[in-house]
């Protein structure tokens, strides 16, 4: 007697019980995706495997490993050797 025009609600219920949960799951692989990748490409360098030289002999000098000479000496050796 009671039809979907007389206020039963038939199969929808299924339908508003899954479309939230949907929109849930969608989220959560959206944040947990974008939350693997890492830093994006605009927020500056990433270095990538090994430091270069230059990196490297930026190191030696700050720890103190090398004087100012040596440091000032190599860093145009390696900037011969680059061009």
């Amino acid at each position: 007697m009671y039809g979907w025009m007389m206020g039963g609600m038939g199969a929808w219920w299924i339908i508003w019980l899954i479309v939230p949960l949907l929109i849930i799951a969608v989220v959560i692989v959206l944040v947990v995706t974008l939350s693997r990748r890492g830093p994006s490409a605009g927020s500056g360098p990433v270095q990538q495997g090994r430091p270069s030289p230059r990196d490297i002999l930026d190191e030696r000098y700050a720890r103190g490993e090398i004087d100012h000479d040596e440091y000032a000496r190599r860093r145009d050796e390696l900037g011969r050797s680059g061009s």
